[in-house]
């Protein structure tokens, strides 16, 4: 039987994206993104680390800030290390694949602008896995 590692969220940005680049230069790129869930009378919460690659994470890099709506479709990826003093930690997070701007720029409402002539807002990224 096949697996499926697929995840779609729709949520805004918790900090600016931070885009760093690998040593052989291949672009990466880092937000956090919060999900809310309304039930009843409550709501929950839910807070995601987004890693982009390549292109996606650059044009996510320029175009993105904190608040912003975005809609994720990526695959969960699982890192394990060891801290330097021994302790064993372990993280959970979303590699995007692809990076839907919702939401116009400056707060106003509708879909954002393509990013440059015409550009798609759909972001396909070339992942080096």
């Amino acid at each position: 039987m096949s697996s499926l590692n697929k995840v779609i969220l729709i949520g805004n940005l918790t900090r600016d994206p931070e885009l760093r680049y690998t040593p052989s230069g291949m672009a990466l790129c880092k937000f956090g993104l919060a999900v809310n869930r309304k039930f009843k009378e409550k709501e929950e919460v839910t807070f995601v680390d987004i890693t982009a690659w390549g292109k996606t994470g650059e044009i996510s890099s320029e175009y993105l800030s904190k608040g912003r709506q975005v809609c994720i479709e990526g695959r969960l990826t699982y890192s394990q290390w060891e801290t330097d003093d021994g302790q064993k930690r372990s993280k959970l997070e979303v590699t995007a694949e692809n990076v839907i701007f919702l939401g116009g720029r400056g707060g106003q409402d509708g879909p954002a602008e393509a990013p440059s002539r015409g550009e798609e807002k759909n972001l396909e990224d070339d992942v080096p896995f």
